[in-house]
């Protein structure tokens, strides 16, 4: 789930609009032909092995990233938002009269990949998928017109989904005068290679530039550690006081160069951030933004008082499945990683616990693995103890795998210990059955499992626990899911209602406050239901949960100040 982006109303009638809306774009035109072997790409970085050069992105929507990548150093990667699908264009040279094969491998959220300006039928042609967890080809081809010379190749989301990635795009057909890119050369080695500042779990690195070079790749004791665009890296997920060995290569879709000369670095001693602040019977929990997206950019010691649990998002994924990083984004405004440290003791040492989230727009962690599962419990712990974290938020969009999603799960909380906070952010369909991925691993991991505060919101209509079904953004929408949780075997004080700080924290289902507390009290004490009326009441429920403290504050922070004292006065 993107909660830094609106969503679609419900799947079964996204699937059935994008269909509709596409229309003939998702004919192929007719009198498509083989390529011919005098046949070349005439598209232009179609790797983005050179960033975004050749490529044009709607409302800054684009990004050229080093992971994941299905080859080479780089791919794009586009997050739509509000109206926007994120569109990334290149206009390519063709023959007039020509067919040409279009080619992209495609991952992450809905992707649509096309051609306009053909010349030919209705002048577009285009293909799409949905979710796609791994690297999936999309193919397609066009007829030009008789004077068509050029055509702009294009690729988007969908309003409300998640970001999409898309690599090794090609246009094979005619060359229509623009030639090819020209093939690179395998780039020198590297040179300079220097440790920087340690930590008991990190060690940064950087070196100097290579010509021709579009990234690099990071070893650690001969095993790649990392894949970078720029000449730094900060190498996380290491042993406290141990000597590691790195070496770095330059790259590019001619190859790799050799391993530059090794250099040492020790880890330093480990440091235990100690047990967090007991999480209280009723709590309220924040997400805060490690991001500028156009709401209130707070520093930690800025969020209100009212949230108990406050969730860091998000944490990275690295070139390692599993592994991730915490990366404190510039636009938050701190001077230092040591404020940001010392805001999180703060918040402790005022009775707060401080959570890093995992997953959301831009942590596709992939855990399916029992090397991944440990990968990913080391390195989560490795950012505990070094920013004091008390535990971890699951808020994976893009698919889990329980059996290893609760190995990992399990290993970290033997490495943290009885005090970890472990808190999960569901969509409202992983939760409508105890056999989906997200149900099984949170009754898998309930001994140790704080809360599961699902989102009830971006979502569309849903079954209630009564079978009947419940539009978003109502009492009953809110009460009816929760029994579910409720009913099959989590206990009270595990489930939590996830809603919207205000109109602009989600594409779709804002309630207002009242309709938050109206649910909290038919929950806990049979009052202020709607039709829907469970048939007991669970006065020990959890509380509630906003996406997020910044699009609170933007709002004045109405959401925290009527629903805080709500949740904190429950029985």
């Amino acid at each position: 789930m993107d909660r830094t982006t609106p969503r679609p109303r419900g799947r079964r009638w996204l699937g059935g609009a994008l269909a509709l809306a596409l229309g003939s774009g998702l004919v192929l035109a007719g009198g498509a032909g083989t390529a011919q072997a005098a046949d070349i790409d005439v598209a232009r970085n179609g790797g983005f092995e050179n960033g975004l050069t050749n490529w044009t992105c709607s409302a800054g929507s684009g990004t050229a990233v080093s992971s994941p990548v299905r080859s080479g150093t780089g791919a794009l990667k586009a997050a739509p938002s509000g109206l926007d699908h994120a569109k990334c264009v290149q206009k390519v040279a063709v023959r007039p009269g020509s067919t040409y094969t279009l080619s992209a491998w495609v991952q992450g959220g809905y992707a649509y990949l096309g051609a306009s300006g053909t010349g030919t039928g209705n002048g577009t042609v285009s293909t799409w998928t949905p979710d796609a967890p791994a690297w999936k080809q999309l193919t397609t081809t066009f007829t030009t017109g008789a004077s068509t010379t050029s055509v702009d190749v294009f690729t988007h989301g969908w309003y409300g989904t998640a970001a999409y990635l898309v690599d090794d795009l090609s246009v094979i057909g005619p060359d229509g005068g623009g030639g090819q890119d020209p093939d690179p050369v395998v780039p020198a080695t590297p040179a300079g290679l220097t440790a920087g500042a340690v930590t008991s779990s990190s060690v940064a690195l950087s070196w100097s530039p290579v010509t021709g070079a579009t990234g690099y790749k990071v070893y650690r004791d001969g095993t790649l550690a990392a894949t970078v665009g720029g000449t730094s890296a900060t190498v996380t997920g290491l042993a406290a006081d141990t000597a590691y060995q790195f070496q770095v290569a330059a790259a590019n879709t001619a190859g790799e160069s050799a391993k530059s000369a090794a250099v040492t670095a020790r880890t330093g001693k480990a440091t235990d951030p100690g047990p967090g602040p007991a999480v209280p019977k009723h709590a309220l929990t924040g997400y805060w933004q490690n991001f500028d997206n156009g709401a209130t950019v707070q520093k930690l010691r800025d969020v209100q008082a009212q949230y108990d649990i406050i969730a860091v998002s998000f944490a990275d994924s690295t070139a390692t499945p599993g592994q991730i990083v915490f990366n404190l984004d510039p636009a938050v405004g701190y001077a230092s990683v040591a404020d940001f440290k010392a805001d999180i003791a703060a918040k402790k040492a005022a009775g707060k616990s401080v959570i890093i989230s995992v997953g959301g727009e831009k942590g596709n962690v992939t855990i399916n693995s029992d090397a991944s599962a440990t990968a990913f419990a080391n390195s989560a712990y490795a950012l505990m103890q070094e920013y004091g974290f008390n535990g971890v938020d699951i808020d994976l969009e893009h698919g889990i795998n329980s059996t290893y999603l609760v190995k990992a799960l399990r290993q970290l909380s033997a490495k943290a210990g009885p005090s970890m906070v472990l808190t999960m952010a569901p969509q409202t369909i992983d939760m409508q059955s105890t056999g989906t991925e997200y149900f099984k691993t949170a009754l898998a991991v309930k001994d140790i499992l704080t809360v599961v505060n699902m989102q009830y919101y971006n979502s569309g209509s849903m079954l209630g626990c009564d079978g009947k079904v419940y539009s978003q953004g109502s009492v009953d929408f809110l009460t009816a899911l929760a029994c579910i949780q409720l009913k099959g075997g989590l206990d009270p004080s595990q489930v939590g209602l996830g809603v919207p700080a205000s109109t602009r924290g989600a594409g779709s289902g804002y309630v207002s406050p009242q309709i938050v507390k109206n649910a909290l009290d038919c929950l806990t004490r049979g009052t202020g239901c709607g039709t829907f009326k469970p048939d007991r009441t669970w006065p020990g429920l959890r509380g509630a949960m906003t996406w997020s403290t910044n699009w609170d504050a933007t709002a004045g922070n109405a959401w925290s100040n009527a629903v805080g004292p709500h949740v904190h006065a429950l029985p």
